[in-house]
């Protein structure tokens, strides 16, 4: 019996499938339906896109290659092995090698667009940040280096990112900024102002470099063939969490180094939609001595500008490139009254802004009516001296006026009982002083003091600027210019300052931080001196001793020299490198600074280097190379 009856089940349940029931005619009905509208929906589609975007330059280089290739290579196995041929072909090509194919490409974009309807960008419904922007796990990773490990790190010229305090993005600061960010001008239009960034801006907020060599992450994959391989890179990316573990490594050499560039890149200068980065980084990472040299503010801006501009277009949800970078810049430029950024002074910005003061800023913010709401702060930001008037009056109107034979008043009271004097800034006035700004050729400026000495006294009239008075007598006078504590003037042409050396170090970098460039010593500087930039101001990060680098014009090109800001008497002396490059010829000049207690006017009696300017850039430009090194690591070069 149990056996008829399971066939006899099994005999309906076919029937069943054959005969299929009202539910199950309709279900096919209403799919069939479906099916037809999407196959309309997908025609009308492609109805309104009739012209298609026209190809990039790779495109037609590998057509043009592939059938070359296809014809001298019949034994090849199809079109796999042409194309990878043609990729290999195109990574090895110089730039001047493909323009041929760029500027094809060009024509047939720009006459695209000439044509093409104007695209009407998608509507953004987007509320919510997705970024992988993360400087709390940059921080983390901070923390838990070795002395020799900054020290690693600071070589390599990333040094800044060792103050980063900054753990946590204000999520809505930034998607209000990316509303505002304008790609094609690489701009922020905020507060009815259109601000401009440049890398300059990034040396300045993350006081990453902004001159040197351009970022190149491209080549051929046989040079990067083993470093693939060491980091385990797939065709997604280099883990983020491998990096991680291998920065955890007690090591500092070269190793050590190259992660910590990609977990830093990958992490907060150059994040993608991916918790990944790209192994194309590795191209620039071959050689590890030569990294400081990189421009990185131009290569972090460019690649911030890439991925918002993506984001903008919608071709993907999560927002890459580094955004603190849009979050402090906001808080340094926009000006909010009684909150830090108006006070701010310290460079680069990024050790400015802990957890606590962007809390604050962001509740003064609030209380004001939210963002956009403050008065933009329009910081003058130089990398040499801008000639002003007072440059022209010496040319013109205050020649003749000024000579060598003028006398100076002190700004001192030559008595230790001085009257009518006030201490204002660190800047020392006196009433009735009336001392000319500049002075003639080959004198030293500086600004509203003079070096001078009184017979008969017993206190050295240094000691305004810190000095104990204890110096020795000979014949009753006080040798104050072998004193250290003499007076120096502050080299800008629009500042009156003067103090010591350690007073005017402390000085240009609270006052002047965004008028100079920073370096650190036994490491190579790419500088640029313009067409009317006559010096350029550079401050040791270690010690914070100036220096200048003072060009001048003659017949047969320019002169370069360096200087040191300090006391004539000063046993400092420093061994510095200046190189001109032109193609595969070079000039160099490698000698000691002299001292000098102010900026100098003309050509000292000192070493200086002659460039030609058939050296000088397309801009008129001096574009060099420093490098200066510590008195206290000089061996037989100073001796």
């Amino acid at each position: 019996m149990l056996c008829i009856t399971d066939s006899e089940s099994m005999k309906k349940k076919q029937e069943g499938k054959k005969v299929p029931s009202e539910g199950n005619l309709s279900t096919e009905k209403r799919k069939a339906e479906d099916d037809i509208e999407s196959a309309e929906k997908r025609k009308r589609k492609k109805n309104k896109c009739p012209t298609p975007r026209p190809a990039c330059s790779w495109v037609h280089f590998s057509r043009e290659f592939i059938k070359e290739y296809s014809a001298s290579h019949p034994e090849s196995c199809g079109l796999k092995a042409a194309t990878k041929a043609a990729s290999d072909a195109w990574k090895s090509m110089r730039v001047e090698e493909k323009a041929k194919y760029t500027k094809q490409a060009r024509e047939l974009w720009d006459s695209y667009l000439s044509t093409a309807p104007a695209r009407i960008p998608k509507p953004r419904k987007q509320t919510k940040l997705v970024t992988r922007c993360s400087p709390g796990r940059l921080f983390n990773v901070l923390q838990r280096l070795s002395p020799e490990q900054n020290a690693a790190v600071k070589s390599m010229g990333f040094g800044s990112l060792l103050g980063l305090r900054c753990r946590t993005l204000r999520r809505s600061l930034c998607l209000w900024l990316l509303e505002r960010f304008n790609t094609a001008g690489c701009s922020l239009e905020i507060c009815g102002m259109c601000i401009p960034l440049s890398p300059r801006d990034v040396e300045i907020v993350l006081g990453l470099a902004a001159s040197g060599k351009d970022v190149i992450n491209s080549g051929p994959d046989d040079l990067i063939v083993d470093l693939r391989r060491s980091y385990n890179a797939t065709n997604h990316g280099i883990s983020v969490r491998l990096l991680e573990e291998r920065l955890t490594a007690p090591e500092a050499g070269e190793d050590f180094k190259r992660s910590f560039v990609l977990y830093a890149l990958g992490t907060l200068l150059s994040p993608t939609a991916r918790l990944d980065v790209s192994p194309s980084f590795l191209h620039f990472l071959t050689n590890m001595d030569v990294v400081h040299q990189y421009n990185w503010g131009k290569f972090l801006l460019d690649r911030l500008v890439r991925e918002v501009s993506r984001f903008h277009q919608g071709k993907q949800r999560a927002v890459g490139g580094c955004l603190l970078f849009l979050q402090l810049f906001y808080y340094e430029s926009i000006s909010v009254e009684g909150s830090h950024s108006s006070n701010s002074s310290v460079v680069p910005c990024l050790s400015s802004w802990g957890e606590e003061e962007i809390s604050e800023r962001e509740k003064r913010q609030r209380e004001l009516g939210g963002y956009g709401f403050g008065e933009v702060i329009c910081k003058e930001r130089c990398t040499g001296l801008e000639f002003s008037e007072s440059r022209g009056q010496l040319d013109g109107s205050s020649e003749g006026k000024i000579s060598s034979g003028v006398n100076h008043d002190s700004v001192f009271e030559q008595q230790a009982n001085q009257a009518g004097k006030e201490i204002m800034n660190g800047n020392t006035y006196v009433e009735g002083a009336n001392v000319p700004s500049l002075l003639t050729s080959n004198d030293v400026l500086c600004g509203n003091m003079e070096v001078g000495t009184e017979s008969a006294s017993t206190i050295c009239q240094n000691k305004e600027y810190d000095c104990n008075g204890t110096l020795n007598c000979i014949d009753d006078v006080i040798p104050e210019e072998t004193c250290i504590f003499s007076p120096h003037a502050c080299p800008l042409l629009d500042c009156n300052f003067t103090g010591s050396s350690e007073q005017l170090s402390l000085h240009f970098s609270s006052k002047h931080w965004d008028c100079g460039r920073r370096f650190r010593y036994n490491i190579p500087l790419s500088v640029s001196l313009g067409v009317n930039e006559q010096f350029l101001v550079l401050q040791a990060e270690e010690d914070g001793v100036l220096f200048l680098l003072g060009k001048g014009i003659e017949s047969l090109g320019n002169t370069v020299i360096v200087t040191c800001i300090g006391p004539s008497s000063s046993q400092d002396r420093f061994l510095y490198d200046v190189v001109a490059s032109r193609g595969v010829s070079s000039l160099r000049l490698k000698s000691l600074t002299e001292c000098f207690p102010g900026r100098v006017e003309g050509l000292p009696p000192v070493d200086f280097l002659l460039i030609p300017f058939a050296f000088l850039g397309p801009s008129g430009q001096l574009d060099l190379e420093v490098c200066i090194w510590s008195s206290t690591e000089l061996g037989a070069d100073c001796t």
